[in-house]
């Protein structure tokens, strides 16, 4: 496999926890182009988890393949927690899952000191709950590391969400 162990151990439990719930994933993803969605499906039976994946790399594609006007990204930027909750909600709505997590930001080289590199924005939409949005600041550590930083945190998220549709069963069943 081509990821670091901990992130498919992480990936792994994510699958079987999320299976154990009964529970579908969706992904949007524009500065990992696509490495969570990548590092999923190199899992066996990732299928009976995972429903879809968006990536979304150009503001283009956020627009045509998640609806998000092209006035939000244009008041907010591409790498904004606006955008980012979008991300997540609109994936949500075009997919059958029941949690999505979004991913935006400046994996660099480059950056502004408004949005430096390292800059990330998350979003994890679960069926009938509020959309979380997280920043995240991992720093200018290099474009390989942002990205798999940003893979293992939206790993993290959807994990939550799992957790929180549990909890709701659970509470449901007493």
């Amino acid at each position: 496999m081509m990821f670091p162990t901990q992130l498919i151990q992480k990936a792994t439990q994510f699958l079987d926890d999320a299976r154990t719930a009964g529970v579908l994933a969706a992904t949007a993803e524009s500065c990992t182009g696509g490495l969570l969605s990548g590092l999923i499906t190199d899992i066996a039976g990732a299928s009976d988890v995972f429903e879809r994946g968006f990536v979304t790399y150009s503001n283009e594609a956020k627009c045509e393949l998640l609806g998000i006007p092209t006035a939000v990204i244009a008041a907010n930027g591409a790498v904004s927690a606006e955008v980012a909750r979008r991300m997540a909600q609109q994936c949500l709505f075009k997919s059958n899952a029941d949690i999505a997590v979004s991913i935006t930001g400046v994996a660099g080289p480059g950056g502004t000191p408004h949005k430096p590199a390292g800059l990330v924005y998350f979003g994890l939409a679960v069926r009938d709950h509020p959309t979380r949005v997280l920043c995240q600041r991992f720093g200018d550590r290099g474009r390989t590391q942002v990205r798999l930083a940003s893979v293992e945190t939206a790993l993290d998220l959807l994990s939550e969400g799992v957790d929180l549709i549990a909890q709701i069963e659970i509470g449901i069943a007493d």
